[in-house]
């Protein structure tokens, strides 16, 4: 019973700055920007072919307040099929990120490695659906390992300022 006096209330926060555990996570999430064309209708209908999809992907981070960030995920899709474009798909969706006690290194990592899984399967049903209110079959893109991108991404910078340096 002792010990039952000593562990606080996990409900409770603790008191004079005692609660020094990091802790991030997703305040909200959002369509920031979302953009259909589909320039050749209705004759792109007829066409029996599928399409050709190019699809790029960008991250974008911002803080926007004192232990808050935005992180966007911009993806850009274009279908081409006979010579034509099918369909054009930008979408911008963006969550906000809150930390606290967080070290100021860790938090690069959360905002282009963790942040982005977090949003991806949200703002992939919102292209799927734009795409499927277009005329289209859904358009689902496969999971996206973005922890694993951002370290090859590091690695690359870090390699190519290791030259750099080693050059100088």
């Amino acid at each position: 019973m002792a010990d039952d006096a000593l562990t606080p209330d996990p409900g409770q926060p603790l008191a004079n700055g005692a609660d020094t555990a990091p802790a991030a996570g997703m305040i909200s999430q959002y369509v920031k920007d979302l953009s259909f064309e589909n320039p050749n209708a209705p004759a792109i209908y007829q066409t029996p072919e599928p399409p050709q999809i190019d699809v790029q992907f960008n991250i974008g981070t911002g803080q926007v307040g004192e232990e808050v960030h935005e992180v966007t995920l911009k993806i850009d899709v274009r279908a081409e099929t006979g010579g034509q474009v099918a369909f054009i798909v930008d979408l911008t969706y963006a969550g906000l990120f809150g930390f606290r006690n967080v070290p100021a290194d860790q938090i690069q990592p959360f905002l282009l490695g963790e942040a982005p899984r977090l949003l991806f399967p949200f703002g992939r049903r919102v292209l799927a659906d734009a795409v499927r209110d277009g005329g289209f079959p859904p358009l689902l893109l496969e999971p996206i390992d973005f922890a694993q991108l951002y370290l090859q991404q590091s690695a690359q910078q870090g390699d190519v300022q290791a030259g750099v340096v080693g050059q100088a």
